[in-house]
């Protein structure tokens, strides 16, 4: 067998932060980088050795942050480039490298570059964006965006219309000028050279549009979609940003890729002298209680998540590299959805192995390492998501009441996911000392890091040894994957195998008892079990009935 190439990308464990929500300083509410440096001892002892920043830069707040006003900057909400600069060497120096959250598809409108197109055709930055004439005093095309409505903007002044597929305040740029290019290969090479060590490319697989914009294929949400999701110019864009920046850096690239298949994917990651991206987000794992959105609800089915793991585990096989996560901040927290709030802790544990211990490098969403679950709000004025709001027109067009719509945002929408992490049991959770930007979490006096630390039992605890885990065995990063019982609608099972090395990782999807036999070749006695949820861990005919979210791993 043909060894995997080893990198050092490859033997991270990545944590998120998405810094409005991870830890106030100051007082005002907001989650801050000197609130940042104040955790990063405790991101050490989790045993991370990478950050993950969700956008720091400049922005109104239309997305979040995801609305770029000035590439080059720090949200002053957030603190200062030298306040950047003490985070960034505070992490080298506790051993964890940091990426930063590259938003290229499209910049705020607050953005001088914007701000300057508006001026008029004459104006250099006019066409670093798609400003189109309408047709018969409606839009350019029939593409909609996948935020609010239309994906077109008219201005009054001008008498045109500018693109945004996300947004109205999240202009597309247009990346067929080489002008817009040269400008982001510019932004990588400022926080490269600062000290940064690599990207997080957001929705980069956008970023090439048709020739000519054409009408889409009426879709809900997404009529357009098929003219950009893999555009005709992506390939040489992505490559030119990899000869020209990246590969002339020690840095890595991960990118999000909506819409994103193994076979998308593998032109782009499969090692060798044309790969232009090192890893590559999909939501496949993501839609096992869902229909293509978060939004649209079907029962959880534990064979579609196994199938997206799976898929991309033996697809990726010494070709390419697996992105590893089971929440972020654009998704619900996964207790609630694949796990259970009954069984908080055995849940929050068996999802941790269960995706962990795949191959992969693993990314840990703040908060999920003490097992923390959805946000509850009670009145819709209560949401801060532009892309909640959109949803509400939607389903207010579908019946749905503001009550009903509110039941069903909190079980489905991504800000459920953005509340406060949860620090200790007093006021507001130790995020903050004044009034916070977002609701907090009703449990934060029993689901807190306070509490976690001084519980052995605890989920972070068990964060903290799988973490160890992950990092120091080669078998857990490079092993090859195999799946067994692939049929089961209620146990994942499968092994890694490198050299005379073996795990077992067998994990259950439900509350109640649930047989489950070795596969053939193993001898469950003979293994040493390295991690499990439960004291009892007897094994009867080289098997067990499993407890409520068992999980279970051997080492052979």
């Amino acid at each position: 067998m043909s060894e995997v190439k080893k990198d050092w990308y490859k033997e991270l464990v990545v944590y998120q932060i998405w810094p409005r929500s991870f830890c106030d300083s100051d007082g005002d509410g907001i989650g801050d980088l000197k609130g940042i440096y104040s955790k990063l001892d405790y991101l050490k002892d989790l045993g991370v050795n990478a950050i993950w920043f969700s956008p720091l830069y400049p922005t109104p707040n239309a997305d979040y942050g995801y609305d770029i006003a000035d590439y080059r900057n720090i949200n002053p909400e957030y603190g200062t480039l030298d306040d950047f600069k003490m985070v960034l060497e505070g992490a080298h120096e506790r051993g964890m490298k940091v990426i930063m959250d590259l938003v290229v598809n499209h910049t705020s409108d607050e953005h001088e570059w914007f701000k300057e197109s508006l001026k008029g055709e004459d104006n250099p930055y006019h066409d670093y964006y798609f400003w189109r004439k309408g047709k018969d005093k409606k839009p350019p095309n029939n593409w909609l965006s996948t935020f609010e409505g239309g994906a077109w903007e008219y201005n009054e002044d001008l008498d045109k219309y500018y693109l945004h597929v996300f947004a109205k305040k999240q202009p597309d740029l247009n990346m067929d000028n080489p002008k817009v290019r040269e400008e982001v290969k510019d932004i990588m090479r400022f926080w490269l050279d600062m000290g940064v060590d690599g990207f997080r490319e957001d929705v980069i697989t956008f970023i090439s549009k048709a020739e000519g914009l054409p009408n889409g294929f009426p879709l809900p949400a997404a009529t357009g979609i098929e003219h950009y999701k893999k555009g005709p110019h992506l390939d040489e864009y992505l490559k030119e940003f990899r000869e020209d920046v990246i590969d002339k850096y020690d840095c890595f690239v991960v990118a999000e890729g909506p819409m994103m298949t193994t076979s998308f994917a593998l032109p782009y990651i499969t090692e060798g002298p044309n790969k232009t991206l090192d890893m590559m987000f999909h939501f496949q794992h993501m839609e096992a209680d869902c229909m293509v959105t978060d939004w649209v609800k079907v029962p959880f089915s534990l064979k579609k998540m196994k199938g997206a793991f799976s898929k991309w585990q033996y697809k990726l096989h010494n070709k390419g590299w697996n992105a590893l996560y089971i929440e972020n901040h654009d998704h619900p927290r996964i207790i609630n959805r694949y796990g259970s709030l009954d069984y908080r802790v055995e849940s929050g544990k068996m999802l941790a192995a269960m995706y962990m211990l795949q191959c992969g490098t693993p990314f840990i969403y703040q908060g999920q390492e003490i097992g923390m679950t959805n946000v509850n709000l009670t009145r819709l004025d209560e949401f801060k998501d532009v892309l909640t709001f959109n949803n509400h027109n939607l389903f207010k067009k579908l019946g749905y009441n503001e009550e009903k719509f509110v039941n069903h945002a909190n079980k489905v929408s991504r800000e459920t996911a953005r509340s406060p992490v949860q620090w200790n049991a007093e006021e507001n959770a130790g995020f903050t000392t004044g009034k916070p930007w977002f609701n907090i979490c009703d449990n934060y006096k029993e689901v807190n890091v306070e509490a976690a630390e001084n519980d052995p039992d605890s989920i972070l605890h068990f964060y903290r040894k799988l973490i160890k885990f992950k990092k120091e065995n080669k078998v857990a990063i490079y092993g090859k994957y195999k799946e067994y019982y692939p049929n089961s609608s209620s146990l994942y099972v499968y092994e890694r195998v490198l050299n005379n090395e073996k795990l077992l990782v067998i994990c259950s999807f439900k509350e109640n008892s649930v047989k489950f036999k070795a596969p053939a070749g193993y001898d469950l006695s003979k293994g040493e079990l390295i991690f499990n949820n439960y004291n009892d861990n007897k094994i009867v005919n080289n098997g067990f009935v499993t407890k409520p979210y068992e999980v279970r791993v051997y080492k052979f």
